[in-house]
């Protein structure tokens, strides 16, 4: 059963109730590196409203989402790494989606034009989707507390300073996703990549959203209401992730599992399909492309060599399928200057 923590005291001053619920988050995140969170009343608004308001991208008319593609899907389109990313028929995973950038919050300050990660992000019109980007800043800004608050957990539970990872996640990479999972007609399903069915509790099942682990550091997902995503347990079991309503599911990345020197994992995930169709919204907390990662003060120096978050991340999701092919469009940067 994945594990729900109230985090309400993670936002209070040091005491009883904030160790319990620092104990909790670390005990979740050791074990089955899944939890379900609740507490947050107005510091994470993810309410049916609040959902609503973003998700009307997807009612956005063919050009107006056209302009939005990535150059992969566009080829006349800037955008590489941010913005709209269609359908795929024929894979395992079958969503469509788009990838909101730091510069919705901190504009211009955090775009460089010689990074696709730190590219500017392609927005609706206003006109076209009114106040729709003034609800996602405020979701995103609401997210990165959320977070950061999370991040401060770990490492008090680590025995670090409270604000140790704080600093490589200024101004980061963190991204709000916004995903349609269609539902599956009987003649996709059959074009698709047989991996698509599963067994799971002696039925035949497919997919809509292939098994991964997440990148990067913590994923927190605001779900709608559908049931279908699914965490591994250690045993190998898959462990329903209900959509309860005023609750956020919580994951873990590679990164913070290495990082952690494994005191934190990171878990294998999947989307089953069903006859509805389902929208989520992720968002991943993501530190800057600078940042470099090294071992802990209570760890081994040598463990692992320093690496910068941003060659990692492009390493990995160009092996994703809305990624894949766009290996060669950026260069790894080296080692830049040290996390302290």
């Amino acid at each position: 059963m994945v594990p729900t923590v109230d985090v309400a005291a993670l936002f209070g001053p040091a005491g009883r109730a904030r160790a319990a619920a620092d104990a909790a988050v670390a005990a979740a995140a050791a074990d089955i590196g899944f939890l379900t969170i609740t507490g947050l009343g107005a510091h994470a608004p993810s309410g049916p409203e609040t959902r609503a308001a973003l998700l009307r991208v997807f009612t956005l008319e063919e050009a107006g989402l056209r302009r939005l593609w990535r150059r992969k899907f566009a080829p006349g389109n800037p955008n590489v790494y941010r913005g709209f990313f269609p359908l795929q028929p024929g894979n395992v995973t079958a969503k469509q989606g788009i990838d909101l950038g730091p510069d919705l919050v901190y504009g211009a300050d955090v775009v460089h034009a010689d990074d696709p990660l730190r590219e500017p992000t392609p927005f609706p019109a206003e006109a076209e989707l009114p106040e729709w980007r003034a609800a996602a800043r405020h979701y995103y800004l609401a997210m990165e507390r959320l977070s950061r608050a999370l991040l401060q957990s770990v490492a008090r539970s680590f025995g670090l300073a409270e604000h140790y990872f704080d600093g490589a996640f200024e101004r980061g990479l963190s991204t709000l996703r916004l995903l349609h999972y269609p539902a599956r007609s009987a003649a996709e399903l059959e074009r698709a990549d047989p991996a698509v069915w599963v067994e799971h509790r002696g039925e035949r099942c497919h997919l809509t959203g292939a098994p991964h682990t997440d990148s990067g550091f913590l994923t927190l997902l605001a779900q709608d209401g559908v049931p279908g995503l699914q965490a591994r347990s250690r045993d190998g079991a898959w462990l329903d992730v209900p959509p309860v309503e005023g609750t956020l599911a919580v994951n873990f990345g590679q990164v913070l599992e290495r990082w952690s020197a494994s005191r934190i994992r990171a878990t294998e995930h999947r989307v089953i399909g069903s006859a509805q169709e389902r929208f989520s919204i992720p968002f991943f907390y993501e530190a800057r492309a600078d940042a470099e990662i090294r071992p802990l003060p209570l760890d081994d120096p040598e463990s692992f060599e320093p690496f910068l978050y941003g060659d990692y991340l492009w390493e990995r999701i160009t092996a994703f399928v809305e990624f894949r092919g766009m290996e060669r469009q950026r260069r790894p940067r080296g080692v830049g200057a040290a996390l302290r």
